[in-house]
């Protein structure tokens, strides 16, 4: 059985675009998710009150969980060896860069990683809307930074009007075409965007990596009240094996605002012993094989997550990627799939 990867998340943005206020309230409203947090930062970062000073290696509980530490980019990969030792239970690694910190530099340090335990979780920048403007001028190279980004947050939107909020979103969109924008107010986003978490009331659940069911699972709790209105999560399950060549067109051109697509897929040519589970976000693309467990149905089950998507096209694009006639799909079908396989 496949081994459940970890996702860091990076998150950029220029200084004084709300990237730390973003952070606490993501460790805020992540109730029982164990957070390890990198800071790329040499300074002060203040989470939920508690002073973390920027001193290379220090590492610091926090009371739901978290873990936080300082590095620079040189010990990315030291402290994420560290971050994703299993006894730690760490469900997802945030990095906050510097605000001078490169996003590409950023991304290629994930990316050279050798730590076959983390798997690229996607790069958020942070943009301030009533700065930007003036941000742009004296820092061409944000535009550069937004199109190397996965999914762009405005924040501060309160600051601006709702004409000026939709000439962002449209500079914005001339700058990354179909690059998923979400707008915010004082750093919230809703933390079901960005990575998997929900409440565990077990011991035994505390330290379980979510399934499916979890994922799609319809919380009314008191933990489940997060800011759902911000983007679309679609489902879609097929009991019919997909045809390999269409799911790849899919991927590739996927439509825009579509953030994440992750589950796990039955293909037409595989053979039956393979499971292949899809993990994507931004731009980025794995898929990893593995076993169907004993009694495992073979059904692909995918679930879909954006901001301004259109879930019944997208429902249609992919429900025309079964195959009605599987016996004629051979292993070379999946050769663009076997291309992004671990």
């Amino acid at each position: 059985m496949a081994t459940q990867r970890i996702p860091v998340i990076l998150i950029t943005g220029f200084l004084g675009s709300g990237k730390t206020t973003m952070l606490n309230h993501l460790m805020r409203d992540s109730t029982d998710t164990r957070i390890g947090v990198i800071v790329n930062d040499f300074g002060s970062i203040n989470i939920d009150a508690l002073a973390v000073a920027g001193q290379v290696d220090s590492m610091i509980p926090i009371e739901n969980g978290c873990l936080c530490c300082a590095a620079d980019a040189s010990e990315m990969d030291d402290m994420l060896e560290r971050l994703t030792d299993p006894d730690l239970r760490i469900d997802v690694v945030v990095v906050e860069a510097s605000g001078l910190a490169e996003p590409q530099s950023m991304i290629r340090t994930l990316l050279s990683s050798t730590n076959e335990r983390i798997v690229y979780g996607g790069l958020i920048e942070v943009v301030d809307a009533a700065e930007f403007a003036s941000t742009r001028e004296l820092h061409p190279e944000l535009d550069r930074h937004v199109r190397a980004a996965d999914l762009v947050v405005l924040n501060k939107t309160d600051r601006v009007g709702e004409e000026e909020r939709q000439r962002l979103l449209e500079t914005v969109g001339a700058i990354a075409p179909g690059l998923p924008v979400l707008t915010a107010e004082h750093g919230r986003v809703d933390p079901g965007l960005l990575f998997d978490h929900r409440p565990r009331h077990t011991v035994e659940e505390r330290f379980r990596q979510l399934s499916f069911a979890d994922v799609c699972a319809d919380g009314h709790d008191e933990h489940s009240r997060h800011l759902h209105a911000a983007y679309e999560s679609v489902e879609f399950t097929s009991s019919e094996p997909l045809n390999p060549r269409r799911v790849m067109e899919f991927l590739d051109s996927r439509p825009a605002g579509l953030y994440r697509v992750k589950g796990f897929l039955h293909f037409a040519g595989a053979g039956q012993d393979q499971k292949f589970t899809l993990h994507a976000v931004g731009s980025f693309l794995r898929f990893r094989a593995s076993p169907w467990e004993r009694g495992e149905l073979r059904t692909t089950q995918l679930v879909m997550i954006g901001t301004g998507i259109d879930a019944d096209a997208l429902t249609k694009r992919v429900t025309q990627c079964v195959e009605t006639s599987p016996e004629e799909i051979g292993e070379q079908h999946m050769m663009g799939v076997l291309r992004y396989t671990d």
